[in-house]
Parts: C-alpha cells; sequence; structure tokens
C-alpha cells in the first residue's frame, strides 16, 4: 500500500532539494533540481516553473515526469510519478509559491535569477518508497499541536471583550505556541488596508500602523484569503518596512499614516501570515515571524489556520455583544480651574487628530475622539456606549462590516502610548469612559 502524499509534507520543506526527470520525444531522460515542490491535496503538487528550459520543453512534449523528494529526518526517498495538467499564473496558490520562492532566492543569493513565472500542476499517479533508503531507527515525533490548539481555543473561550481576546490571542501564541514575534491587523471598511490593533514581542506596538493590500506577506496572505508561508528572509515580503523608512528619510512632506510605522524584527528568518476569516469575509490577519530559518512546518501553518478560524468566530461573537449596553446618564461639567491645558486639533478632510501638535490618529479613530471631546466639553459628558457611536449619523461611520470595537481598542491604545490627558477605560459590555486629566481646548483646522 502507498503512503499518502500529506505523510510526505516534510519532504517538501525544501531542506533536501527535489530532483526531476522528464524526457523528450526522443526518449531522452534530462535530470535537474527543482526549486520548489508544493502540496495541493492527496492528488496534486504544483512544481515552480521559472524558465524555459529542456524540463519544461520536455513537459510540454510528454507530459509526464518523475521527481525524487527526501525526507529531511529520516532520509528516506520517494519517487512520485506525475501527470502535468496545466499552468497558472496568479491566485492564492501562485502567490503563495511565489513567496516562498522569494524566500529561497534571497537565502541562496538568487533573487535576480530565481523567479516565478508560474505554478505548473500535476497529478500524483503514484508514489514509490525507494527501498533500502531508510535508515534503521525510527524519525522523532515532533510534539502534537493538538493539545497547545485546545488549550488556546479554550482560553479564548472566555474572553469577554475584544481586546482581552487580542491579548489572549498573542499570549497563546508567545505561551503555547512558542511564537514570541506576532501582531493582528484588522481589515478597514474600505477593505483596501489592514491596520494594526495588538502586537506583542517588539520595542514599539506599532498600533495605528496601516498596510495596503498586496503589499508584503501580510498584505498578499490577506488579498488572497490563503495562509502564507516563508522560511528564509525574503526582503521584498518584509511588509514594505524599508520602503517606508527610506520614504521617511527622504521627504519632508509626508503623509501622517507613515508616523506610525509597522512593528518587526530588523530580519525575519521565517515568516508566516494567516487571514482570519469568517467564511469567504476577511476580518483580520495574524501575522509571527522569528529570527530562526525555517521556524513554522506545516503543522503549525495547520494549526494556526485552524486557531484563526476559532479567533474569526470568536470576534463575530464579541462584535454582536459590544452594542448591547443601554445608553448612559449624562453628566454635569466638572470644574478644572488650573488643569492643564490640553490642544485638540481636528482635520475634518481625513479626520486626523492632533493633541498638543502631535499627530495621534486618524480615520473613523479620529472622528470618535473628536465626538468624545465634543461631548465631554458641550454636555459634561465622560461616559458612552457602542451603540451610541453607531448611531450617531455624524460620525459617518462605516457599515457595520468595520468593527467599531476595533477601533475603539485601537484609539485606547494609542491614547496610552502618545497622550497622559486622555485615556478610554471600560466600564462594562460595550460601555466606556472618557477621562481627561486637563481643560480641552478644541479647534478644527481647514485643510
Amino acid at each position: 500500500m502507498q503512503p499518502l502524499l500529506s505523510s510526505l509534507r516534510r519532504c517538501f520543506e525544501g531542506a533536501v532539494p527535489a530532483v526531476i526527470a522528464t524526457c523528450d520525444e526522443n526518449a531522452m531522460p534530462n535530470v535537474a533540481y527543482l526549486s520548489q515542490v508544493h502540496y495541493i491535496d492527496e492528488d496534486h503538487v504544483a512544481l515552480s516553473f521559472q524558465f524555459f528550459n529542456t524540463t519544461r520543453k520536455n513537459i510540454l512534449i510528454n507530459p509526464t515526469a518523475t521527481i525524487l523528494l527526501v525526507d529531511p529526518v529520516t532520509a528516506q526517498h520517494y519517487h512520485l510519478h506525475l501527470s502535468y495538467l496545466h499552468t497558472i499564473s496568479e491566485g492564492p496558490l501562485f502567490e503563495s509559491m511565489k513567496a516562498r520562492l522569494a524566500g529561497i532566492a534571497s537565502h541562496s543569493g538568487m533573487s535576480d535569477v530565481f523567479r516565478l513565472k508560474g505554478s505548473d500542476i500535476y497529478r500524483v499517479q503514484s508514489i514509490e518508497p525507494v527501498p533500502d533508503t531508510s535508515p534503521p531507527f525510527a524519525a522523532p515525533l515532533a510534539p502534537s499541536l493538538l493539545p497547545v490548539l485546545r488549550r488556546s481555543i479554550e482560553r479564548l473561550g472566555a474572553c469577554q471583550d475584544l481586546s482581552s481576546l487580542l491579548t489572549d490571542t498573542l499570549a497563546c501564541l508567545a505561551q503555547e505556541f512558542n511564537i514570541q514575534h506576532a501582531m493582528v491587523l484588522m481589515l478597514d471598511a474600505a477593505g483596501d488596508k489592514l491596520y494594526t490593533v495588538a502586537s506583542r514581542g517588539y520595542i514599539h506596538s506599532g498600533v495605528g500602523s496601516e498596510i495596503g493590500l498586496g503589499e508584503g506577506i501580510i498584505g498578499v496572505a490577506a488579498r488572497e484569503g490563503v495562509p502564507i508561508r516563508i522560511g528564509h528572509c525574503a526582503t521584498e515580503y518584509l511588509y514594505s518596512r524599508a520602503v517606508r523608512e527610506s520614504y521617511l528619510q527622504n521627504n519632508a512632506s509626508i503623509d501622517l499614516e507613515m508616523s506610525i510605522p509597522l512593528p518587526g524584527l530588523a530580519r525575519s528568518g521565517s515568516q508566516i501570515a494567516v487571514p482570519i476569516l469568517h467564511g469567504k469575509q476577511l476580518i483580520a490577519v495574524l501575522y509571527a515571524e522569528s529570527p530562526e530559518e525555517m521556524r513554522f512546518s506545516w503543522d503549525d501553518e495547520d494549526a494556526l489556520v485552524a486557531f484563526s478560524h476559532y479567533l474569526a468566530l470568536a470576534i463575530k461573537s464579541l462584535e454582536r455583544r459590544s452594542d448591547l449596553a443601554v445608553e448612559p446618564a449624562t453628566r454635569k461639567p466638572v470644574s478644572k480651574a488650573g488643569s492643564k491645558p490640553v490642544d485638540v486639533c481636528f482635520y475634518r478632510t481625513d479626520q486626523t487628530v492632533f493633541i498638543n501638535n502631535e499627530y495621534l490618529i486618524k480615520g473613523v479613530a479620529g472622528a470618535i475622539l473628536w465626538k468624545l471631546v465634543r461631548d465631554h466639553n458641550a454636555l459634561g459628558r465622560d461616559e458612552f456606549t457602542n451603540r451610541e457611536l453607531r448611531r450617531d449619523n455624524s460620525l459617518h461611520l462605516p457599515d457595520v462590516v468595520d468593527n467599531l470595537e476595533a477601533r475603539l481598542i485601537l484609539l485606547q491604545r494609542r491614547l496610552a502610548e502618545r497622550c497622559t490627558s486622555l485615556a478610554i477605560e471600560k466600564i462594562g459590555r460595550g460601555r466606556f469612559r472618557l477621562r481627561v486629566t486637563g481643560v480641552l481646548h478644541l479647534r478644527e483646522a481647514a485643510g
């Protein structure tokens, strides 16, 4: 009985290069190394198409091939007998292979040579273990991630709000999965960019930083809706941080979002980005990285995908519950004579807020903060609910698809990092308090 293709996934990591054998119309054989063999399912694999070479010519003439795979742990060899089906040059599978090839190319110093032209799809006709290639000892078994996944899901199930869910998500990655550098980025209402709401393991949190769909490994995973895993440092997939830093250095006038750089390691040995999907709807992206090369395996990817599916359900559940609070009572203004003045400037064009001439936030979170400080000054209010924000037409909030709770968490964490005079404190389900420790001077600026 031949082995299942899924039992050979360790062979697809690229630790030992695969070899492909083809023949031309005259049965002349050709043997070459392969950059990448990608597992699709139990019956199919994809091979990287980079050059129009002898292998490619042979396949177009005689669409059969045999590849040699080697298990990097046991040294067992396998022959896979394949039939060529077709080539794709776009879509999730192609982008995933393109990203992995970029890591291989950077690792081998061949970035200028290794460019993926397409992903060749093959049907696996048979799998043949090569006799006498397995050592006389049993391969060490990797620790199972199922108990880790179970403990993590049980922990997340106890979370009562989105803030604690995000915090515990990153804590589970660190304490259970031993992933010390990670972040969660939510999709904004327009659906064209992601914004960082939580991170762990970095000097700077990067909360509020943004990245467009299709940018780096994070943006590509979000756009294609598939996990992407890279085992070696791939410069072009470091979520455009180098481009942003160069832009900051060479431009005096700069977009406001550039003042919040994305967090990240100076050099990532391994990266993995997993879209958080509710059905087919993209909610967010879970990103993790490590200075260690080949840190994330197929098993890690499987576990993190399952983890992200539960995370999506939890986010949706908490999102529905966050608007259930009753309206708070209006409080009378509190005298703050002698308190330190706090200058709050609002630019309506892009809903940007500056506090004491320093950039804080923009967009939906900026509009929310401007409403809170105006109500505080005019009505003496300091307690608010998610429901009233959702119903306030003056805010021009996007549809419910945009997670209001995530925007409030973003605002809360930006204030905690950048402002000592304002703070947002959660006081119950769907209810929060604006804490003000100075006299607010509000002004709306043109532009």
